[in-house]
């Protein structure tokens, strides 16, 4: 049987639902996840917002991505310096477009700006510029990204999400899809690519590519997200079931070969990175999917490893950010929700020696 054939009778067990919110946003009846749970409710006022933290209404359990312009099409211009990625460090989601745009070597022709992790107390449907110069994006001229989600539809009521690549010249977001950019960038950005960089998605691989990007997207990617917003003892195993199930295939699966699809990093090394970076710092703690560690798979901590080693996975790392943002949750003041932030674990092991060169061939 092709290796085709196999991905997609894997795919076939599973369910597949790429509209299911990326980011596990709403808390508010979740004891589990959210701290604030059974808390007096209370309204937080500030310069750009005024919010209940505990009330969430407005965001809806499954919101896909709402701009989806394309390049490939050619709706979208290829066109250097005319547009800014815009990213969180602490979010997977965005940390993917990061990390393809400097593997590609593209960081010359797309620049990038980074907003805060963490938002001012109350704020839950925007992000901000505050770790630049005034508040402001030195490129963009906004102090929040709301601001080009605005740009690009005045009437935009939803949320403003992580990665959004904007158009310079207007100011405007294009694209939003964390699903898309990867593969967006890499087929028609090829003649700004610079010699060595990788093909993620070629021709021979895409639709084994797109299926195992869907088996690690709902095993791996968001089965964790809802594993922690797990609001029934049932609906915990389940999704723990399906992340540890996982995991232990894909263990199985770089047992013999250095990545996800052989000897060269396609999009899907990006996609299971992002998540497998997070898990034993967040993931394995404050989600409950405790059964292993990533350090505790030989093949997939040797292999992630092996990717940290990379200039363009390394540098797209943050694990402070990581550790801010997901413990710390936002601004909100410290008397209202006591907080601690872990210290550990080391974080000098990613600095070991791995063990991948021996399946370079």
């Amino acid at each position: 049987m092709a290796k085709e054939s196999l991905l997609q009778s894997e795919l076939n067990k599973i369910d597949v639902n790429e509209k299911l919110s990326a980011c596990p946003i709403d808390f508010s009846k979740s004891r589990v996840a959210n701290p604030r749970a059974g808390q007096k409710q209370k309204i937080y006022k500030n310069q750009v917002s005024k919010s209940n933290f505990n009330e969430r209404s407005k965001f809806q359990a499954y919101q896909e991505p709402q701009f989806n312009k394309s390049f490939i099409d050619g709706t979208l211009a290829v066109e250097p310096n005319r547009y800014r990625l815009i990213w969180s460090k602490h979010c997977p989601w965005a940390n993917r477009i990061s990390i393809a745009i400097d593997l590609l070597r593209l960081d010359k022709v797309i620049s990038k700006g980074v907003v805060d992790p963490l938002r001012p107390a109350g704020v839950v449907g925007d992000w901000f510029f505050t770790l630049d110069k005034n508040n402001e994006d030195p490129v963009l001229h906004v102090k929040s990204l709301s601001a080009s989600y605005l740009k690009a539809d005045p009437n935009y009521k939803l949320r403003t999400t992580v990665p959004a690549l904007v158009d310079i010249q207007d100011g405007a977001v294009v694209n939003n899809n964390y699903n898309t950019l990867i593969d967006e960038l890499s087929v028609a950005w090829k003649k700004y690519q610079k010699e060595g960089a990788p093909d993620l998605y070629p021709k021979d691989l895409r639709s084994d590519i797109d299926a195992l990007n869907q088996i690690i997207y709902s095993d791996v990617n968001t089965a964790v997200n809802e594993a922690g917003l797990a609001r029934s003892q049932n609906d915990y195993e389940k999704y723990y079931n399906r992340v540890f199930n996982r995991l232990d295939w894909l263990e199985e699966r770089l047992s013999n070969q250095r990545y996800l699809f052989g000897s060269k990093i396609t999009d899907t090394d990006i996609r299971l990175y992002v998540t497998l970076a997070r898990f034993d710092i967040v993931f394995y703690q404050k989600y409950y999917v405790n059964k292993k560690r990533i350090i505790d798979y030989h093949n997939l901590w040797n292999y992630v490893k092996d990717l940290y080693s990379i200039p363009a996975f390394k540098n797209n790392t943050d694990f402070d950010a990581i550790k801010k943002r997901f413990y710390q949750v936002d601004h909100t003041p410290q008397e209202d929700l006591t907080r601690i932030i872990p210290k550990g674990p080391d974080l000098t092991i990613w600095e070991e020696p791995n063990d991948r060169e021996k399946l370079r061939k």
